[in-house]
């Protein structure tokens, strides 16, 4: 069997063609180098003119390609800047925020600084005290309104004692450990304090309502003598409590009294003091009668 002749495929003289028209460019670029570097020892004059023309040629490719590299340039930098702002605002938002805490602890210290030195004063000028301690905790979600303080039994503080603060009345000692005691609130339903209006002196009793507020009601029925923003204190009356002691101030009026908020709240208040349960001063006697005096 005769060996097949084997045909040329149709890409190869496409090939060759492009090899043969790359050979005829290379040797026209070489041609039209050797003439224009010959043109430029022979003749500079002209050789400048055909440089001026090239260069007249070229200067709008060249603008073009240099603002395609300059909008290049300009998206990179506009990125980085983007970037650059980016962590710059998200430091600054870091700073930001650790100045608030500082000045938010600032505050709180400062608030902290200000009881204990009204605690202090408090202290100082009571002769009925017996401790002072840190209110640590306090019951605001039950219907049973209790204090802690860290101040008990080795301190002096028994059952039965009134707790006051630098703001107004806590409530009293029902239960007394070692080192801290447990205070029923004013705001308690079992806590009923006598009281007055500071306003008019008028008498009043002030009853917790189990939800941090205090009800107020006058022994006179059938007329409100509260006005918003009165402030009632203690009045002495059958002991326990010291007079002229803050105990809560009006904030609504109701149908025959009016409802009221402690002036010393656990949640705002650091810093208690224990005194000792107050006792009124004796009536002094009636002198006798002459003619009973003989019998």
């Amino acid at each position: 069997m005769a060996p097949q002749q084997s045909a040329r495929p149709g890409w190869s003289r496409r090939a060759q063609y492009g090899l043969f028209f790359s050979f005829l460019a290379a040797i026209a670029g070489l041609l039209i180098g050797l003439g224009l570097l010959a043109l430029s020892l022979v003749a500079p004059s002209a050789y400048a003119g055909v440089r001026g023309a090239a260069l007249d040629v070229t200067a709008p490719v060249r603008s073009s390609l240099n603002a395609v590299s300059t909008t290049a340039e300009g998206l990179f930098s506009g990125a980085g800047s983007y970037w650059d702002s980016a962590r710059q605002n998200a430091r600054l938002r870091r700073e930001n925020d650790a100045l608030r805490r500082q000045a938010i602890q600032a505050r709180a210290i400062l608030q902290e600084n200000k009881q204990l030195k009204a605690a202090l004063a408090l202290r100082e000028k009571s002769v009925q005290s017996v401790a002072s301690g840190r209110i640590v905790g306090s019951s605001l979600e039950s219907e049973r309104r209790f204090a802690v303080i860290s101040a008990g039994s080795g301190d002096g503080v028994a059952v039965g004692m009134p707790v006051r603060a630098a703001e107004g009345l806590v409530g009293r000692v029902i239960d007394a450990g070692a080192t801290a005691a447990r205070v029923l609130l004013v705001s308690d339903r079992a806590n009923i304090v006598p009281s007055r209006l500071l306003r008019t002196g008028q008498p009043v009793i002030a009853t917790g309502r189990g939800d941090g507020t205090v009800d107020l009601r006058p022994l006179e029925v059938g007329k409100n003598p509260f006005r918003r923003g009165d402030i009632v204190v203690t009045s002495g009356t059958g002991g326990l409590y010291a007079p002229n002691v803050p105990v809560a101030q009006v904030i609504r009026l109701d149908d025959d009294g009016a409802i009221a908020i402690p002036m010393a709240d656990p949640a705002h208040v650091s810093f208690a003091l224990v005194e000792r349960p107050f006792v009124p001063a004796a009536l002094p006697q009636a002198e006798p009668i002459a003619g009973e005096a003989e019998r």
